[in-house]
């Protein structure tokens, strides 16, 4: 590995640090090297705040480091446009770097090469595309919702190997292992929402928190296109509901749609039909909310429903050492989907358990 990769995967590393807080902005870590040694770092801590840019360049300066002549390490472009932020672009400029080097471009419509250009026109040389694929995949929630309007969409599952999310009475607790829910509750810290079918809330009342790591409680996303579920479960009553989104359709029950506002619910109406919600038409009002990344927990129609839509973009499945016999398959309905052509597969343990993660 070449030195502007390792220094890259620094980047990578610190912008770690900011997974469930910057979103809908992007993952970034920056690192700053001058006469071959590291002088500053810095990475994007959460939404609003300094970009991992500004952030390593105002440490160099409050720590007394004079970094005019350094080159800087980015995972991404450095944007060029003002928002919550000045353009870091302009920053680098500012504090005399003469060299960036890049992991990808910036796909969103307002940076995509502008800063780069706005760099190489000041006369900064600009190394970019280093572990470019790397550093897209990093950043995969920021770059699908960044260009398509769409959240990200992982659709994750625990079954036994006979194919079995719940027993025939719809119970499904604990099919996975300790060590596999750990896992889950990462993903919940780090994903903008977590969504569920209404039948997953009336067995299951599933508060759909973080709990068994630290980190910050997503969304809650409930599909109920009548508004047939009560109004007692968790994600209705709990001290978290505003952070839960029903999402549901013009047969909704108008009177239960206004007692569930008053709690502070954000109740979205999407098209229907045939009793089923559009996802497409759901997904996309939901991006609209700045929502760059959905975790799909359940239950199988709901699973069906994003495969057989082309929605989902990653599935994580935990298969447990287990035979449940009778009971709620995993996936439903009558669609195929063959993975041979899935972009990455790959498998590892979790406690017993064995996950199967597969990046369509």
């Amino acid at each position: 590995m070449t030195n502007d990769e390792l220094l890259i995967w620094r980047c990578i590393d610190l912008a770690r640090n900011g997974k469930g807080q910057v979103s809908p902005n992007p993952l970034v870590g920056c690192v700053i090297v001058k006469n071959g040694k590291i002088i500053s770092e810095g990475y994007h801590k959460k939404y609003g705040a300094l970009h991992a840019e500004a952030d390593a360049i105002e440490k160099a300066v409050k720590n007394g480091i004079n970094v005019k002549g350094a080159t800087l390490y980015v995972n991404l472009e450095p944007c060029s446009h003002y928002g919550k932020t000045p353009p870091c672009s302009d920053r680098i400029i500012e504090a005399g770097i003469k060299k960036v080097v890049i992991g990808c471009k910036d796909p969103y419509k307002l940076v995509n090469g502008k800063g780069i250009a706005r760099l190489r026109k000041h006369g900064i040389k600009v190394v970019a595309g280093v572990l470019e694929y790397e550093c897209r995949e990093f950043n995969k929630f920021f770059m699908k919702h960044s260009t398509s309007g769409l959240p990200y969409i992982t659709l994750k599952a625990a079954q036994t190997l006979d194919g079995k999310i719940a027993d025939e009475k719809f119970k499904s607790k604990w099919i996975s292992s300790k060590e596999s829910r750990a896992i889950v509750h990462r993903l919940r810290s780090e994903y903008d929402a977590v969504l569920v079918g209404k039948n997953t809330v009336k067995y299951d009342n599933p508060k759909l928190t973080v709990r068994l790591v630290k980190g910050r409680d997503p969304y809650r996303i409930v599909l109920d296109s009548k508004l047939s579920l009560g109004l007692d479960y968790d994600l209705f009553s709990d001290k978290l509901k505003s952070k839960t989104i029903v999402i549901t359709s013009t047969k909704a029950d108008k009177k239960k749609a206004k007692i569930l506002e008053s709690r502070g619910v954000m109740v979205i109406c999407a098209k229907a039909a045939i009793g089923k919600i559009d996802l497409k038409d759901a997904m996309k009002k939901i991006g609209k909310l700045n929502i760059a990344s959905i975790l799909v927990e359940g239950g199988a129609k709901t699973f069906s429903g994003f495969l057989n839509q082309e929605l989902a973009d990653e599935l994580i499945l935990f298969t447990a050492p287990k035979i449940m016999g009778s009971g709620v398959n995993t996936f439903e309905g009558s669609g195929k989907r063959d993975f041979n052509n899935a972009k990455e597969v790959y498998y590892q343990f979790a406690g017993n358990d064995i996950l199967t993660n597969i990046k369509f």
